[in-house]
C-alpha cells in the first residue's frame, strides 16, 4: 500500500490536520484510505499526537467533502468534513476545511457540527460568498445522503473496511 500525505488546511491555507494514510484503492466513489489507530497526527502548530480510533476514509472526486467511516468509534459511525474539493499532487491530498461537519452517530441519527465556527470564520477569514454557498450546499447534500443511506454513505465502505486489520480500527 502506498502512503498518502493528508494535508488539511483552514481558509485560506493555514495548517490544520496533517497525517499519513494508506491508500487502499479506488472505485467509482473516489480514493479510499486507511488511517490506523495511533497514527501520529499534527493539528496546526500543536504538538503531534496519536489519533485515538482508526478509520477508513474516502476522498471523492469533485465533491466539497471528504468522509471518514468509523466501525468502532464511541460516538459517531460516519464523519463528513465539509471543505473545498480535494486536490491531489502525487501522493499528497489537500483540502481546505470549511468548519462544518455532518455526522451519523452510532444511534443512526444525523447531526451538523460546528455551525458556530462556520459563522465566526465567515467574518474572521472573509470567506467569499461562493465558498459559503458551496459549503452550505454540500452540508445539505451530506445530510440527505446520510439520512437515506445513499452511496457512498450506505454500504460502499464495507468492502474497504473488510480489507484492513480490525485491530487498526480500534
Amino acid at each position: 500500500m502506498t502512503l498518502v500525505r493528508v494535508d488539511m488546511r483552514k481558509w485560506p491555507k493555514l495548517l490544520h490536520w496533517q497525517f499519513e494514510a494508506l491508500r487502499l484503492g479506488e472505485d467509482e466513489h473516489g480514493t479510499w484510505l486507511h488511517v490506523p489507530s495511533n497514527t501520529i497526527a499534527k493539528r496546526g502548530t500543536e504538538p503531534s499526537r496519536p489519533i485515538g480510533v482508526g478509520f477508513v476514509g474516502l476522498v471523492p472526486k469533485d465533491s466539497w467533502w471528504v468522509v471518514e467511516f468509523y466501525p468502532n468509534h464511541p460516538w459517531h459511525a460516519v464523519y463528513v468534513n465539509i471543505g473545498t474539493p480535494p486536490e491531489w499532487d502525487g501522493n499528497r491530498v489537500q483540502q481546505v476545511d470549511l468548519d462544518l461537519d455532518v455526522v451519523r452517530k452510532v444511534d443512526g441519527s444525523v447531526a451538523v457540527l460546528d455551525e458556530d465556527e462556520f459563522a465566526e470564520h465567515q467574518v474572521a477569514y472573509s470567506y467569499p460568498s461562493h465558498l459559503i454557498t458551496a459549503a452550505v450546499t454540500a452540508t445539505n447534500e451530506a445530510i440527505g445522503r446520510l439520512e437515506r443511506n445513499q452511496e457512498p454513505f450506505g454500504l460502499a465502505s464495507a468492502p474497504w473496511i473488510a480489507e484492513v486489520d480490525p485491530e487498526t480500527l480500534r
